[in-house]
């Protein structure tokens, strides 16, 4: 670990997803959260969803899923409640970021001139907003214990290329820069399908998927691949990324 001011600076593990939803972003972070906790590490999470609502309370089941409500009262995403059952956490609403949450305070903060005049735009007032919530949040406690955790681990919501979620994909490769690379660890979830016609995994897919994310500014160090079937999967299988 690096020391900063004298204190530890704070690590950030990031978790993506490609190709398709639904391929367990929130399961791969609860379980390299648990790993970290394991190694003795204390953890903290961070949930990002790229849809407009401030919370998921009005959201419907259906479409959305079960609402999970927090010790603060705050009703977010479902994965929060992996989050906390996975590392005997307690979490807050600030937890889960929102593009309607991040809009409301930059809006906010322009009626109240914090801006000084200056024309508000996604980049940087958005981003920054995003960059600064997520360090103010990220040193909190949730543990039980006093001070910063070690580790945050950061999911973000949705697939890469979605619309929603560019401003978000900006500011974390700003934030990338922000705390260093030593401080900073980016995991991919990808989909390896296998085609039943030839019965081989195709890597194609997930090739496509890290190309697009580097394109917006990000290089996966990590993939985490899902597939059918167990195969090994060669280095020169993801050698064209």
């Amino acid at each position: 670990y690096t020391r900063e001011g004298g204190r530890t600076a704070m690590k950030y593990v990031v978790v993506t997803g490609g190709v398709v939803s639904g391929l367990g972003k929130g399961v791969t972070a609860s379980s390299i959260g648990a790993v970290l906790k394991a190694c003795g590490l204390r953890v903290t999470t961070i949930k990002i969803d790229p849809y407009l609502n401030t919370d998921a309370g009005t959201m419907s089941p259906f479409e959305h899923g079960e609402v999970y409500v927090l010790d603060d009262g705050g009703e977010v995403d479902l994965d929060l409640g992996n989050y906390e059952r996975f590392l005997d956490i307690k979490l807050t609403r600030d937890h889960n970021i929102t593009t309607g949450k991040v809009y409301q305070a930059v809006i906010d903060k322009e009626r109240r001139g914090d801006y000084l005049g200056k024309t508000v735009q996604v980049v940087p007032h958005i981003t920054d907003e995003i960059q600064d919530w997520i360090e103010r949040v990220a040193i909190k406690p949730v543990d039980g214990k006093e001070g910063p955790p070690d580790v945050c681990v950061i999911e973000l919501g949705g697939t890469i290329g979605d619309i929603e979620s560019m401003p978000f994909i900006e500011a974390l490769g700003q934030f990338s820069y922000r705390v260093g690379p030593g401080n900073f660890c980016l995991v991919h979830v990808s989909l390896v399908p296998v085609l039943n016609v030839v019965g081989e995994q195709k890597t194609k897919p997930t090739q496509h998927s890290v190309r697009g994310l580097r394109g917006l500014g990000l290089a996966p160090d990590i993939l985490a691949c899902r597939s059918t079937e167990v195969h090994s999967l060669t280095l020169h299988s993801f050698i064209p990324l």
